[in-house]
């Protein structure tokens, strides 16, 4: 801990919206990470920073009853979590409201109503996961992990139990590996993917890895089941050390099938997605008669059921990697009434904007959706469904969707996608009364 300034005693008053503590002292907000509401701490105060005032947290004098000891010995250095300190039941209520506040502030609206949120198993949920690597010469060894919480450095880490088996046990032995190898300071970056049916490491190499780094790479791979690639260049240049397994995931209640490579964007949480996709379409609710528009569709993971049971869909996506996969897959599922495309949707103008549509789904990026929801023509659209992964952005874009095309919010649910971060997923549907 850095000693800039005094000890304080404080009261935190409140939580941000990415789970740091809020100190009220004489008017004054303090930021203090690690600290939770209605706790009586000792503080170190920082060396004020432009306007905002931190300290680092000393000890807790009087905890909350939502206190509980992090399951991970990292936290509180390791930047992949930032809430293992508050009990996991009590997560999901704060992200709530985290949620409803942006919408009351930002978006000025409430829903009529809050669906209960979806809890997802606490631990080993997260199947995609970039890791850095670094050579760190002072203490001459390879770490492999997520990047520590206050600086560029990756953590000093061994497992992780956030990670889906086998990546949560193998991080030291992923370290281990690569420092023997002579690429050591030039692999600065893996890409994790447990699918379904496989798992696969992309291995960010910056020179040419030798034939006996390969061979120990290979050995690594078979001892674990898992295929490797190395990736020479930009996404293009990823090609697997040997014969590599397409990578699928199922989402078994909708009899559906996803093949996708192991750098395509999926969501992180496997269980918590198939409850979303589920929940999105039933609240989208298509008619065998009805058009669909599915902005941002990625490789179809919303597309292929709601094609099931709409009369077409367009899916659209900025990924020409991720149309030609969605594509792929709804012909694999037998889906015959999709057609996708690709489309630079922060970009104004296009075409199917202002064609005629009965439901639209829309999952951005955290950036959101304003450009799409500025222009389409909203004439006829029954039903909208928004899944967001940031509540800012979606009450930027709900109160556009309410002032300017007369929806109704009618009601909101969050989901449990990332448990133990302030990452928050959420769904928002809007219709026409």
């Amino acid at each position: 801990m850095r000693v800039d300034g005094p000890v304080v005693t404080a009261t935190i008053v409140d939580l941000t919206h990415d789970g740091v503590g809020v100190a009220d002292l004489d008017g004054r907000k303090v930021f203090v990470a690690d600290a939770l509401p209605g706790e009586r701490v000792e503080i170190v105060l920082r060396k004020r920073r432009r306007k905002m005032q931190e300290a680092d947290l000393k000890s807790v004098l009087e905890p909350s009853p939502s206190r509980v000891t992090p399951e991970c010995e990292y936290f509180g250095r390791c930047g992949g979590c930032a809430l293992q300190h508050l009990a996991h039941a009590a997560q999901v209520p704060f992200k709530q409201q985290v949620v409803a506040e942006a919408l009351k502030r930002i978006g000025n609206v409430e829903p009529r109503e809050w669906l209960p949120a979806v809890l997802s198993p606490p631990w080993h949920y997260r199947r995609r996961a970039r890791l850095g690597v670094k050579y760190v010469t002072g203490k001459g060894r390879v770490l492999v992990g997520f990047r520590e919480r206050a600086g560029p450095y990756i953590t000093d880490m061994r497992h992780c139990p956030v990670l889906m088996p086998p990546l949560d046990g193998l991080l030291g032995e992923l370290a281990e590996l690569i420092e023997k190898s002579s690429v050591r300071e030039r692999l600065p970056q893996i890409e994790a993917a447990v699918a379904d049916n496989a798992v696969a490491l992309v291995l960010r190499v910056l020179e040419e890895p030798t034939a006996a780094d390969a061979e120990a790479f290979r050995a690594f791979g078979a001892k674990h089941d898992i295929d490797l690639y190395w990736q020479r260049g930009g996404p293009g240049t990823i090609a697997p050390l040997d014969r590599a397994r397409p990578l699928t995931y199922v989402l078994p209640e909708l009899g559906l099938k996803y093949e996708f490579l192991p750098t395509d964007f999926v969501q992180v949480n496997a269980a918590i997605n198939a409850e979303l996709v589920s929940n999105a379409v039933r609240l989208a609710a298509p008619e065998p008669t009805d058009r669909v528009l599915d902005l941002y569709c990625g490789l179809g993971n919303f597309s292929l059921p709601l094609a099931q049971r709409a009369g077409s869909l367009l899916g659209v996506e900025g990924d020409a990697g991720l149309v030609a996969r969605a594509s792929r897959n709804a012909a694999a599922n037998g889906i015959g009434n999709a057609r996708f495309v690709t489309a630079d949707l922060m970009a104004l103008g296009w075409g199917f904007y202002r064609q005629r549509w009965d439901v639209v789904v829309l999952d951005p990026p955290r950036t959101g959706a304003e450009a799409p929801v500025a222009e389409l023509d909203s004439n006829g659209v029954r039903r909208l469904v928004y899944v967001s992964c940031h509540p800012a952005t979606l009450a930027r874009d709900a109160r556009l969707l309410v002032e300017k095309h007369g929806f109704t919010l009618s009601l909101a649910r969050v989901f449990d996608m990332f448990p133990h971060t302030h990452h928050i997923e959420s769904l928002a549907l809007f219709t026409r009364d």
